[in-house]
């Protein structure tokens, strides 16, 4: 009998559903309808738009796809029904990890919250800013073409950073995610706007991000303290499978205190930086799975975790010249989206 295939899963965040996603879930419905059902009925009961009429739409509209209320729970659903579909009797899941928003997921998938709160959780935390986003996000890069740190693009984005800072009280700007290559800052209109112009041009960056908000900021305490109020600990379960956080931090399904994992999700998740680079080096150089799975939908963080693998030289995967040949000959990245 051959050994299973180690397997660490990542789970996205929220911009993976694009135009080029649309009917995802429809695609996978038949082996998870009672599933999608039951958060549409979910939905349905708060006066919000359901997944499969999300999903079913006959175009994509980013001022309604995009939104945390609507794409935070269709993420969920999609990744859900990539992550059922994993043979078990072939792989073995021997940790879970996503980035931003997938942080949830991955509680989900990894058991420390069940079927009824996992959706609290992620439709809760997609919906906070219904009314109002709080601040922005954009995304810059600091790595060359061959996909190596660039220390010169590190140093202009540190100085563009405390020179818009320097600017006053209203042009906040804070480093939101370390996203392999690239950085995500978050910050208030202002902060954002200033430090758009205080960048180079580099190719398409910097961008702003549509629809996000300035997570994993401190612009969110207010955010954080709402989800306090309104989710409670007793929801949060020991995980099933290992999990590994934005800082990288292991949390084991034995030794797992259920409140620290609380007050981490609600709490340091929401207002610091998800530095989801620490997550995959942690998952690669203490599980050494024989493969990484990118959930669906889309494949939205291949290039940041094929930048990370270039970082830790992982598997001789030195160059994105390098990383291309893997994936074409042998993929080491698994991405369900494609």
């Amino acid at each position: 009998m051959s050994r299973k295939k180690r397997l660490v899963v990542i789970c996205p965040g929220r911009g993976s559903y694009t135009k080029e996603t649309l009917g995802y879930l429809k695609k996978h419905r038949p082996k998870i309808d009672d599933f999608i059902s039951d958060i549409d009925e979910r939905r349905r009961s708060r006066q919000e738009i359901t997944i499969s009429d999300l999903d079913n739409a006959e175009v994509f509209s980013p001022g309604t796809h995009t939104k945390g209320e609507n794409a935070s729970t269709l993420i969920y659903a999609c990744s859900y029904a990539d992550f059922q579909s994993i043979d078990l009797e072939k792989n073995e899941i021997v940790a879970v990890t996503g980035n931003s928003m997938g942080w949830y997921l991955a509680l989900s998938f990894a058991g420390a919250l069940d079927w009824a709160g996992s959706f609290d959780v992620i439709n809760t935390m997609g919906s906070m800013m219904k009314e109002k986003i709080i601040g922005g996000q954009l995304i810059f890069p600091l790595i060359d073409g061959d996909w190596k740190k660039s220390a010169e693009l590190s140093d202009l984005l540190k100085e563009a950073i405390l020179k818009t800072r320097s600017e006053g009280p209203e042009f906040e700007v804070y480093p939101s995610i370390h996203l392999g290559g690239y950085a995500v800052i978050g910050g208030t209109p202002k902060g954002l706007s200033f430090l758009m112009k205080a960048l180079p041009k580099i190719e398409n960056y910097p961008f702003q991000l549509v629809n996000h908000a300035a997570f994993h900021t401190p612009l969110l305490t207010e955010t954080s303290a709402r989800a306090f109020e309104v989710l409670s600990s007793d929801i949060f379960s020991k995980p099933k499978l290992p999990l590994i956080d934005g800082q990288g931090k292991i949390w084991q399904p034995y030794s797992t205190d259920t409140e620290a994992l609380y007050q981490y999700t609600l709490g340091h998740q929401v207002i610091a930086t998800y530095d989801f680079t620490k997550a995959v080096t942690v998952a690669l150089k203490e599980f050494a799975p024989d493969n990484l799975v990118l959930l669906g939908p889309g494949n939205s963080l291949g290039g940041s975790i094929g930048q990370i693998l270039v970082e830790n030289e992982w598997e001789s995967i030195r160059s994105k010249a390098d990383f291309s040949a893997r994936q074409k000959a042998d993929p080491y990245l698994i991405s369900m989206g494609l």
